[in-house]
């Protein structure tokens, strides 16, 4: 009985030979001529040949054609699957294929670069899924939260494997863990009783880290508390330098009204990584604190989030 690696590469033959003899063809044309196969796999084979530079697509309206780059005399199908599968996580022995290890000992067990090649799934001929994961690893290991700012043209020059594909998946890998961590954030945040400088400072540690890791630009939030001072939401009031004109109290005060909330506080952060407070920052707290008195509505803190720390800057004017 042939073994699940001879039947794959019988399978791929399937479907190169016949292409090899087209000049000009769509997905359907293959698909039709092609009974042991399906019209899935037709196209997956499809895209891996354009992903490798041997195939180029062109489109007329709605219709999505293929035409060779590599001259077809020149393509050998059987030293292409070859390459293919020596690149792919299954061609290493089970005790190292990152997807066994992670599932007989956690995701957690695993290095960086073996989550990355999980999410790359199959290398590229002369980078395996493994190694490709190991210089995204390598590239990024003094900051992974940078690997988010890279485009796929950048992320390639470092590993090639890098398709669109892979980039689509390593993206929305990363948004899901932003996603799931503020969740779980948000629940744990609901029994935070914020009733000190020394509580303010801890809530926005680490509800506002992204801040202190990206500081890409200014953003400028707000918390909401109730008659308990227990958060009930953030908001989002702009992004950009903070000033005067910038921040706008009918958009921070209309989200406390919609809120109910007893007490707001002023988040902030300071992309060079200093939390020390500006003048513009102190000129900001003390307008919105003349409109709060007027609204109804207690003002707690101002807190400027940094690179390393927090600073509250009712602290910084009571020294």
């Amino acid at each position: 009985m042939p073994d699940a690696n001879q039947v794959r590469v019988e399978r791929y033959l399937r479907v190169l030979e016949p292409i090899r003899e087209l000049d000009h063809f769509t997905a359907d044309d293959v698909a039709v001529s092609i009974r042991e196969v399906t019209p899935q796999f037709v196209t997956s084979v499809l895209k891996q040949l354009t992903d490798d530079g041997h195939l180029a697509i062109e489109k007329e309206g709605k219709i999505r054609s293929y035409r060779w780059q590599t001259h077809r005399s020149e393509f050998e199908p059987h030293l292409w699957v070859k390459k293919r599968f020596s690149t792919a996580l299954t061609s290493s022995p089970e005790q190292d294929r990152p997807r066994e290890r992670l599932l007989s000992q956690g995701a957690e067990n695993l290095k960086t670069a073996e989550l990355l090649a999980i999410l790359i799934r199959s290398g590229r001929p002369g980078e395996s899924a493994v190694a490709a994961g190991e210089k995204l690893a390598a590239a990024f290991s003094e900051n992974l939260g940078k690997l988010k700012d890279h485009s796929q043209t950048e992320l390639k020059r470092i590993a090639t494997s890098v398709s669109q594909g892979v980039y689509c998946q390593i993206m929305a890998a990363i948004e899901l863990g932003r996603r799931v961590e503020t969740a779980i954030l948000n629940r744990d945040f609901t029994e935070f009783k914020i009733d000190s400088t020394a509580a303010a400072i801890s809530y926005c540690q680490r509800k506002f880290r992204r801040l202190a890791i990206d500081r890409c630009q200014e953003e400028f939030h707000i918390v909401t508390l109730n008659t308990k001072l227990f958060p009930i939401a953030t908001h989002q009031i702009t992004v950009g330098t903070l000033d005067a004109s910038l921040v706008h109290p009918r958009e921070i005060f209309k989200n406390a009204i919609r809120d109910s909330a007893s007490a707001i506080i002023l988040v902030h952060n300071h992309p060079s990584g200093d939390s020390t407070p500006s003048r513009e920052d102190l000129a900001v707290t003390e307008r919105l604190k003349k409109c709060a008195d007027i609204v109804g509505i207690k003002i707690l803190d101002h807190i400027v989030v940094g690179a390393d720390n927090c600073t509250s800057i009712t602290e910084w004017e009571n020294r």
